[in-house]
């Protein structure tokens, strides 16, 4: 049976506390999986907020019975270039970030951390030097990145392909390539796949598709987003709405390359969008995916 859950990303804004998204995801949902969001938690806010705060993560969680199999970067962080920022400053910010959101994930509970790694400016991406340095930049700190998270007793670090050319990576051939490259790391360095990417048509043409990702990756895939989208966009639309996106035939598929990893349903809402319609597509997409996955 394959394991489901979902990242708390449905919860930005609307409901903030611990304890009542676990009551949500437990209660309403009848799930015990989470991926968390630091949309919830900047790492940036001071410890004596942002520790406490971990920790009633960790106790609302176990009082759920929820795992949290991860904490992943969120939406406001991914606005910035991150790990790959024109200025050295930048990417040592960015580096630090990432430190405290491993100190952060290590005092919840999850086992790892991860997301989109950042972007390289449009000037950068112009110039072949350019790009290769910030490349052999983010392997050092990823490796670097790794070593902390061992210390901090994570389980893995996770990398999280974006269809966009400035991120890195983007596709299945350089995301085979960045695993060559770093070799043999502190924890494992794997990768969350997200369908609703691997399928964004405008960057990968009409035939974009799932089995390449899975084929090359499989073994390295720890965790997939699941979404649905109509393949022009990174819709990220829960599943009353009609889309590409079969949940069964992504299980399928993920059985037939022999993917060992959770299907985590990945949601976002216009923050403007009243609350009730937001809880219930959120139940109505858990219980179609539900009855999709068996």
């Amino acid at each position: 049976m394959t394991t489901f859950g979902i990242n708390l990303s449905f919860a930005v804004k609307r409901w903030p506390e611990p304890e009542a998204w676990a009551a949500f995801v437990r209660e309403e949902l009848d799930l015990d999986l989470v991926q968390f969001s630091f949309d919830l938690l900047d790492p940036w806010w001071p410890d004596a907020l942002a520790m406490p705060l971990a920790g009633r993560v960790r106790a609302a969680s176990e009082a759920q019975g929820l795992r949290i199999h991860s904490a992943f970067v969120g939406l406001a962080a991914y606005t910035y270039n991150a790990l790959l920022h024109p200025e050295s400053a930048g990417r040592e910010a960015a580096k630090t970030w990432y430190r405290r959101a491993i100190d952060r994930a290590a005092e919840m509970g999850a086992g790892s951390v991860g997301g989109p790694v950042g972007g390289i400016s449009v000037p950068d991406a112009a110039d072949a030097a350019l790009r290769r340095a910030r490349y052999d930049a983010l392997l050092q700190t990823l490796t670097d990145l790794a070593a902390y998270g061992q210390e901090r007793g994570l389980a893995s670090l996770l990398i999280e392909p974006t269809p966009l050319p400035r991120e890195i990576p983007w596709t299945v051939a350089e995301a085979s390539q960045l695993l060559a490259d770093l070799g043999t790391t502190a924890i494992p360095i794997d990768y969350c796949l997200d369908v609703g990417h691997a399928l964004y048509e405008p960057l990968y043409g009409r035939d974009a598709r799932l089995e390449p990702w899975f084929d090359a990756l499989g073994d390295r895939i720890a965790l997939v987003h699941l979404q649905q989208t109509d393949g022009q966009s990174d819709a990220h639309w829960g599943f009353s709405r009609r889309g590409i996106v079969q949940p069964a035939q992504v299980r399928d598929l993920m059985a037939r390359y022999d993917v060992q990893a959770p299907l985590v349903l990945e949601v976002f809402y216009p923050f403007e969008l009243d609350d009730d319609t937001v809880e219930a597509d959120v139940i109505a997409s858990v219980t179609h995916c539900k009855e999709a996955l068996g």
